[in-house]
C-alpha cells in the first residue's frame, strides 16, 4: 500500500457548554467519518462555561484537555485554533470580536449578539483579522432545501411570486416555562425574532435572495415565568404550583408575523412562535412561482414537496426524496429516503467552516448573512411599534 498522508489536527475551542454547545461538539467528533477528503482531524481542546455542571459534563464526554469558567482563558491556548461560539447572546460580539482579534476563527451561532450593530461589529473583526468565518443557520444545509434552491433559481416554477415561511414551536408555551436568559431584554434580545424568525430571514434570503421592505406585527402571550435555575434549559418547565413561587416578567417576543417584499418582488410572509402549542419545531416553507411550486419540512427533512410543468390548473404535487446529488446528502447516505436528522446539518456546517479554514475562502453562511438578518429584525420590532412599513439597506 502507498504511503497516506496524515490528516491536520485542528485544536478547537467550544464556548458554552450547554445544548448547542454539545451538538458543535458532535459535529467536529463526525467529521472525519463523512468528510474524509477534507483531510482535517478537529480536536476538542478546551471548553468554558460558568456553570459549572455544564462544563463538567462537557468535559467528561469529549475529554476536553482544559476547561474554564473565563472564555478568556482559551484565547491564550496556541493549541486552539477555532472556536464555536454558543454562549448566550448577549455575549456573541464580545466574544466573536475577541475570538477574531486573537486570531482565532470563528463559528458563531445566529443571530450574533442583540442587535445589527453586534452582529456588524464581529463582522468587522472577522474581516480586519484576515480569518474565517461562519454563522449557524443550519436549516439552509438540508439536501431537500438545497434541492429547492436550485428548483426555484434554475426557472422550474416559473418566476417566483409568493412563499410562505413558518417558524411554530412549543418550548415556551407552558405558563410553567422556565424564565432563562432567552426571556430577557438583557440577554435574550428581541426573543423569538433572534432565536427563530432569524432563520426564516436567512432562508428566505437562501431561496429567493434580499429583501427590500417589511411590514410586521409582535406580541408577548405569557407574560410572567418561573425563575430558573443556573444553567437550566429552554425546555424546562418548573413546579411553580404554589401561589408564591418566584417568577419574572417576560421581556421580549413569544410570537412575530411580518410581510415581506424581496428585492425581485417577491411577496412572503413569515411566522415564528415559540408559544404555538401543539407544534414542536414546525418549520418550513412553500415558495409559489407562475408555473409551480415547492414546499419544505423540517420534521420531514428529507422530503421536497414539488410542482412543476405546463398544466398551471389541476396541476400535481410530487413528493421528492433527497438523494446523492443534493447538497451534502452523498457524504451521510449512498441512496434517496435514508433520513437526515439536526445534527446532521450541524455536521454540514462544521465541514464547510473547516474547509474555509484549510483554502481561505468562506464556505456556508456568513457573518454578512448575519447582519443582513439582523437588520431585517430591527426593521421587524420598528414595524410593529410604528405600525408601518420599513424599508431595509440595499443589499438586506
Amino acid at each position: 500500500m502507498g504511503e497516506q498522508s496524515l490528516p491536520r489536527t485542528v485544536g478547537v475551542g467550544v464556548i458554552g457548554a450547554g445544548w448547542m454547545g454539545n451538538v458543535h461538539a458532535r459535529a467536529y467528533a463526525r467529521l472525519r467519518h463523512h468528510y474524509p477528503e477534507l483531510g482535517v482531524a478537529p480536536r476538542l481542546v478546551a471548553v468554558s462555561d460558568p456553570v459549572p455542571t455544564q462544563l463538567e459534563s462537557f468535559t467528561r464526554r469529549y475529554g476536553t484537555r482544559r476547561s474554564d469558567a473565563d472564555w478568556h482563558a482559551m484565547l491564550e491556548d496556541p493549541e486552539v485554533e477555532v472556536v464555536s461560539v454558543t454562549a448566550p447572546n448577549a455575549l456573541h460580539r464580545e466574544i466573536g470580536v475577541a475570538v477574531a482579534r486573537a486570531g482565532r476563527h470563528l463559528w458563531i451561532e445566529k443571530p450574533v449578539g442583540l442587535a445589527a450593530a453586534d452582529a456588524r461589529a464581529v463582522a468587522d473583526a472577522v474581516a480586519e483579522a484576515g480569518v474565517q468565518a461562519t454563522v449557524g443557520f443550519g436549516y439552509r444545509n438540508a439536501p431537500a432545501v438545497a434541492r429547492a434552491r436550485e428548483l426555484v433559481r434554475g426557472g422550474a416554477i416559473g418566476t417566483p411570486t409568493h412563499a410562505r415561511v413558518h417558524l411554530l414551536t412549543d418550548y415556551a408555551a407552558h405558563p410553567g416555562g422556565a424564565l432563562t436568559w432567552r426571556f430577557t431584554r438583557a440577554d435574550g434580545g428581541n426573543g423569538v425574532l433572534g432565536d427563530l424568525a432569524s432563520h426564516g430571514i436567512d432562508l428566505v434570503r437562501f431561496l429567493l435572495g434580499d429583501l427590500e421592505e417589511l411590514v410586521a406585527d409582535t406580541a408577548v402571550f405569557v407574560p410572567r415565568r418561573p425563575l430558573a435555575t443556573p444553567g437550566g434549559s429552554h425546555y424546562a418547565v418548573v413546579d411553580a404550583g404554589a401561589a408564591e413561587a418566584p417568577s419574572g416578567e417576560v421581556e421580549n417576543e413569544d410570537y412575530v408575523c411580518a410581510l415581506l417584499r424581496t428585492r425581485g418582488r417577491v411577496r412572503v410572509t413569515l411566522e415564528a412562535s415559540r408559544v404555538a402549542t401543539g407544534d414542536q419545531n414546525t418549520y418550513g416553507f412553500v415558495v409559489h412561482g407562475t408555473k409551480g411550486q415547492v414546499a419544505w419540512d423540517f420534521r420531514r427533512p428529507g422530503e421536497l414537496v414539488a410542482s412543476v410543468g405546463d398544466d398551471y390548473q389541476n396541476q400535481p404535487a410530487t413528493t421528492i426524496l433527497a438523494g446523492p446529488g443534493d447538497g451534502d446528502y452523498a457524504a451521510f447516505q449512498p441512496g434517496a429516503g435514508i433520513a437526515m436528522g439536526f445534527d446532521d446539518l450541524k455536521v454540514v456546517e462544521a465541514a464547510a467552516f473547516l474547509r474555509g479554514v484549510l483554502d481561505g475562502t468562506p464556505h456556508g453562511p456568513t457573518l454578512q448573512d448575519a447582519v443582513r438578518s439582523a437588520e431585517a429584525l430591527e426593521a421587524m420590532v420598528e414595524s410593529a411599534a410604528t405600525r408601518a412599513w420599513v424599508r431595509l439597506a440595499p443589499g438586506g
